[in-house]
Protein backbone atom coordinates (compact mmCIF):
# COMPACT_ATOMS: atom_id res chain seq x y z
CA UNK A 1 0.00 0.00 0.00
CA UNK A 2 2.77 2.47 0.87
CA UNK A 3 4.46 1.91 -2.62
CA UNK A 4 0.98 3.16 -4.04
CA UNK A 5 0.77 6.18 -1.90
CA UNK A 6 3.86 6.86 -2.47
CA UNK A 7 3.70 6.88 -6.58
CA UNK A 8 0.20 8.62 -6.28
CA UNK A 9 2.19 11.64 -4.35
CA UNK A 10 4.41 11.84 -7.65
CA UNK A 11 7.66 10.60 -9.07
CA UNK A 12 10.42 8.66 -7.31
CA UNK A 13 12.55 11.82 -5.81
CA UNK A 14 15.58 10.14 -6.16
CA UNK A 15 17.42 6.12 -7.47
CA UNK A 16 17.85 5.37 -3.19
CA UNK A 17 14.49 3.79 -1.98
CA UNK A 18 15.46 4.99 1.71
CA UNK A 19 16.04 8.27 0.19
CA UNK A 20 12.43 8.40 -1.54
CA UNK A 21 10.54 7.02 1.50
CA UNK A 22 11.76 10.17 3.22
CA UNK A 23 10.48 12.54 0.63
CA UNK A 24 6.71 10.62 0.07
CA UNK A 25 7.06 10.95 4.09
CA UNK A 26 7.59 14.51 3.98
CA UNK A 27 4.53 15.22 0.91
CA UNK A 28 2.12 13.04 3.00
CA UNK A 29 2.85 15.30 5.75
CA UNK A 30 2.11 18.06 3.61
CA UNK A 31 -0.85 16.59 2.33
CA UNK A 32 -2.30 15.73 5.70
CA UNK A 33 -1.58 19.81 6.53
CA UNK A 34 -3.70 20.68 3.49
CA UNK A 35 -6.36 18.25 4.01
CA UNK A 36 -6.91 19.17 7.68
CA UNK A 37 -6.72 22.78 7.17
CA UNK A 38 -9.46 22.60 4.14
CA UNK A 39 -11.63 20.86 6.26
CA UNK A 40 -11.45 23.60 9.09
CA UNK A 41 -12.79 26.23 6.44
CA UNK A 42 -15.55 24.37 5.09
CA UNK A 43 -16.24 23.57 8.48
CA UNK A 44 -16.05 27.36 9.27
CA UNK A 45 -18.12 27.74 6.26
CA UNK A 46 -21.00 24.94 6.89
CA UNK A 47 -21.03 26.96 10.87
CA UNK A 48 -21.55 30.54 9.86
CA UNK A 49 -24.00 29.09 6.22
CA UNK A 50 -26.73 31.23 7.40
CA UNK A 51 -25.97 33.58 9.64
CA UNK A 52 -27.07 36.61 8.38
CA UNK A 53 -30.39 35.81 8.62
CA UNK A 54 -30.80 34.96 12.29
CA UNK A 55 -28.63 38.08 12.90
CA UNK A 56 -31.83 40.56 10.77
CA UNK A 57 -34.63 38.68 12.97
CA UNK A 58 -32.29 39.17 15.95
CA UNK A 59 -32.84 43.18 15.08
CA UNK A 60 -36.10 42.90 13.95
CA UNK A 61 -37.34 41.42 17.22
CA UNK A 62 -35.34 44.43 19.30
CA UNK A 63 -36.74 46.99 16.93
CA UNK A 64 -40.43 45.40 17.67
CA UNK A 65 -39.62 46.19 21.38
CA UNK A 66 -39.30 49.36 21.72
Amino acid sequence: MWHLWAKALGEKASDCSRESDRVALIRTVIFASYLLTNCFIVAGVIRHWDNSKSTSNFSQIRSCES
